[in-house]
């Protein structure tokens, strides 16, 4: 199944990778996310801990985005979370992201991974989407910080 798809496929993906048996890519998704949640997060908190210590966050962020901290969220969302007119109206949206969270945490409680700062993660943006926020990219997170 998988070689007769793969053609298609790379008619619009960047990488088509067999994982293993059927359920593999999905659970493979699903470690994407975690490990997306908790570097949005911590890339919200460094922001707004920045601002609060008065620090120019744009200039901040170009010299460590340079070092060990750099990542493709850091990259392609930093500047606009750390801009006084950040817009979220781009991107992953918050409502994707929950339910991929709730999918995961689903199956952590099957498999009995521990989870905790998913779990919480998850827990600030049910935060963004009370806001309001439900369509937003998921860099939003830091509108809960401010």
């Amino acid at each position: 199944a998988f070689a007769r798809m793969q053609p298609v496929a790379m008619a619009y993906a960047k990488v088509g990778t067999l994982l293993g048996a059927s359920g593999a890519g999905q659970l493979a998704k699903m470690v994407n996310q975690i490990a997306i949640a908790g570097v949005v997060q911590g890339l919200a908190e460094a922001i707004a801990f920045g601002e609060k210590a008065g620090l120019d966050m744009q200039a901040v962020l170009e010299v460590i985005g340079k070092g060990a901290a750099q990542s493709w969220q850091m990259e392609h969302r930093g500047v606009n979370m750390a801009s006084s007119e950040a817009r979220f109206d781009f991107g992953f949206a918050v409502d994707w992201m929950r339910k991929d969270l709730g999918l995961v945490l689903a199956e952590a409680q099957r498999n009995g991974a521990r989870l905790p700062v998913t779990a919480l993660v998850d827990q600030f943006y049910a935060d963004v989407q009370a806001a309001g926020g439900q369509r937003w990219d998921t860099s939003s997170l830091i509108t809960r910080l401010r």
